[in-house]
């Protein structure tokens, strides 16, 4: 074993003997370390706490700010979509018009050009008899067909001339 030294041990005596002086001590340094503090709070002007306070309220109004401005927006694209969406149906009803017009003015055209068909073919039709119509008939000489002629206009100014 290891023998204390007397001299060591009255110090040790001594200061447990006095356990009221030692809590003094310990109670006053704790009061110096409190009013240190304080003092320090006090003459630099910030309080940790009440920077954090400030700190969060500050973020509370960017928060509540921001989330209005997300309402305003959300808002706006909302009314925006919906008169794209109006739009949009205008446009297609418009398409659909024209779709609809279209397929009127193609039914039109074919029909008119199946009856510029037909004239076509109708008008051949006259040349060809026209033309075998003058083949048949007998090579006259070309004063007879002069007078026939004559005789046609002379039979229509004589009805004109006794219809007047």
């Amino acid at each position: 074993m290891i023998e204390l030294a007397p001299g060591n041990s009255s110090t040790i005596a001594r200061i447990s003997g006095q356990p009221i002086a030692i809590a003094a001590v310990a109670l006053v340094a704790v009061v110096l370390g409190i009013g240190s503090i304080a003092l320090w709070r006090v003459y630099s002007g910030t309080a940790p706490e009440t920077d954090r306070v400030v700190a969060t309220r500050q973020l509370q109004a960017r928060t509540a700010q921001a989330s209005e401005q997300l309402v305003e927006k959300t808002k706006g694209l909302e009314a925006t979509q919906q008169e794209s969406i109006d739009q949009l149906q205008v446009v297609q009803d418009q398409l659909q018009t024209v779709r609809r017009l279209l397929a009127s003015q193609q039914a039109d055209t074919r029909k008119l050009s199946e009856q510029v068909g037909s004239l076509t073919e109708s008008i051949d039709g006259l040349r060809q008899s026209f033309a075998s119509a003058q083949a048949a008939e007998p090579a006259a000489s070309p004063s007879t067909r002069k007078r026939s002629a004559r005789g046609i206009k002379s039979a229509y100014r004589k009805r004109g001339k006794s219809q007047g």
